[in-house]
């Protein structure tokens, strides 16, 4: 069943005699059913032009059937009533209808839309789908469902709103009215034709929660200076006129006279059909997590670079994501954790958590198997770090990891020097100790890169364990984001109380060991 009826009639002639395509057409006749723009465009053209040839038969064979001509009086009342729409030579205007000829010609070489300019035209076809589909597949990307989106040349607002109101003026004429946002949007439009053709060539559904997308960017360089009489009505700058927003905002503002007088009306028909500038597709990221073992103290968490210069040749993030990237087939990565440690400290125990987002994988789907495989392989290629726990999570689920992260608690193994010599004795009275607050303004090592503060932090327990005269080793259980260097040394008095002034003597670290970090994620996995 043809889209349009007789209420369609006369608006659909105008914009056909204008250059307005089928699709644009029904778009501007309010036409919601997605089926009726999805017709091959040949047939929906002959079609229209066979719905308006036989709605101007039943006019012609109404008129030959009226008995007598009406009395003179009565003509010159309806030319008085009618008086606008006489032509030149007093006789009412009659909408053209083109000859069967004309119509062969125009369905088998159709203008370009003066309104979509031809994005519902060739690129609504099954050759330019297939185009897409080779540039999808030739990517190799995994992805069991698609988004698409298109990007559109901002002028077609333009030319739609010119069309708008040459379409409002016509049903003002017959006592109605069209709301703007009663168009169907061409947006819309564009993605009801194209969502199955391109289901059925990827073999996949298409889902507007995909995290796999496709996207198209038109444009149309023949038209590009239809926006540019908003230069002078708005004062717009070059960067701001040629977004669509802006134009959108504008075309609100702007008085339908003013419009008139600067844009075609309707508007004009283009040589060219629009370019599909860029066909590109992105899948969505994909997020592994686990828990690493730092055993180098040679070793920065993340690349280490001063004024440009690389200090040290690796890192524990580059270890990991150098061997994620090639398996998941990623562009880039970002790396995050629970906390970080020096350079020169080292991570024991079960770990501490991390995270790696994968940015545009191509290959996303990983059995716990290939999983476990993959972290072997991190394991196997170097000495100074172990992966556990390898798994692929959420992006909400890596919250988890920084929930809390100030009431979270950390224990570390710290070898302490004293200048005076130590008896057990000495150092027994730190292990009496609990719930030991301390304040510590921003150590001096980091406050290139941290603001000036002081920042309050508990000392759980601590256990000492003596060594010999002048070394002792201290377990202690922190308050996360405690300075444990500056605790031992008390950097020249900023941090308070510290170990030097308990015990009443120069003290200085030289061995610091994080033992464990207690967030409890990710998920710890069986052998």
């Amino acid at each position: 069943m043809f889209a349009l009826t007789e209420k369609n009639r006369s608006i659909a002639q105008l914009l056909l005699n204008t250059g307005t395509c089928p699709r644009c057409v029904f778009r501007f006749c309010c036409v919601g059913l997605q089926a009726s723009y999805r017709h091959p465009y040949k047939d929906l053209l002959r079609e229209l032009h066979e719905f308006l040839e036989y709605n101007k038969e039943k006019e012609d064979k109404f008129c030959c059937e009226i008995a007598d001509p009406p009395v003179k009086r009565i003509r010159l009342e309806n030319m008085e009533e009618g008086a606008e729409d006489l032509n030149q030579n007093g006789a009412l205007q009659q909408i053209p209808v083109t000859d069967d000829a004309n119509v062969a010609m125009e369905i088998s070489t159709p203008k370009v839309c003066n309104v979509c300019l031809g994005i519902l035209q060739e690129f609504c076809e099954i050759d330019f789908v297939k185009k897409v589909c080779q540039k999808v597949n030739s990517a190799e990307y995994q992805f069991t469902s698609f988004v698409f989106s298109v990007s559109l040349p901002p002028q077609l607002s333009v030319r739609e709103h010119a069309a708008w109101l040459l379409v409002k003026e016509e049903m003002r004429k017959q006592g109605l009215s069209l709301a703007k946002e009663d168009i169907v949007q061409l947006k819309e439009t564009y993605k009801w034709i194209i969502h199955p053709l391109f289901s059925e060539e990827l073999g996949v559904p298409a889902d507007g929660k995909s995290l796999f997308e496709v996207s198209v960017v038109f444009a149309h360089p023949e038209t590009d200076e239809d926006c540019h009489f908003l230069y002078f009505i708005f004062h717009f700058t070059v960067q701001s006129v040629f977004t669509r927003m802006a134009i959108i905002k504008a075309l609100e503002k702007i008085k339908e006279e003013d419009f008139r007088k600067h844009f075609p009306y309707p508007p004009s028909s283009p040589k060219n059909i629009c370019a599909a500038l860029e066909i590109q597709c992105t899948n969505g990221a994909i997020f592994v997590a686990g828990r690493y073992n730092k055993y180098s103290r040679n070793l920065p968490q993340t690349p280490w670079i001063i004024d440009g210069e690389r200090k040290l040749e690796s890192s524990v993030e580059e270890l990991i994501s150098e061997h994620l990237m090639t398996a998941f087939k990623a562009d880039s990565f970002n790396f995050s954790s629970s906390g970080r440690e020096d350079v020169d400290v080292r991570t024991l125990g079960s770990g501490r958590p991390f995270a790696i987002e994968l940015v545009n994988p191509h290959r996303i789907h990983f059995t716990a198997m290939e999983m476990k495989e993959l972290q072997q392989k991190i394991n196997n290629s170097s000495d100074k770090i172990k992966v556990r726990d390898l798994q692929l999570v959420t992006r909400e689920a890596i919250g988890h990891m920084k929930e809390g992260e100030e009431e979270k608690t950390k224990t570390y193994s710290a070898l302490i020097w004293t200048d005076k010599a130590i008896q057990k004795e000495d150092i027994a009275v730190l292990d009496d100790m609990e719930e030991l607050k301390i304040d510590q303004k921003t150590p001096l090592r980091v406050l290139h890169r941290r603001p000036l503060a002081v920042r309050s932090r508990v000392i759980h327990t601590m256990k000492s364990e003596y060594i010999d005269d002048h070394h002792f080793r201290l377990h202690l259980k922190t308050q996360a984001g405690t300075y444990i260097k500056e605790f031992v040394h008390g950097d020249f008095g900023r941090t308070k109380p510290n170990i030097g002034f308990l015990l009443k003597r120069t003290a200085d670290i030289l061995e610091l060991d994080v033992e464990s970090v207690d967030v409890d994620w990710p998920p710890t996995l069986n052998d």
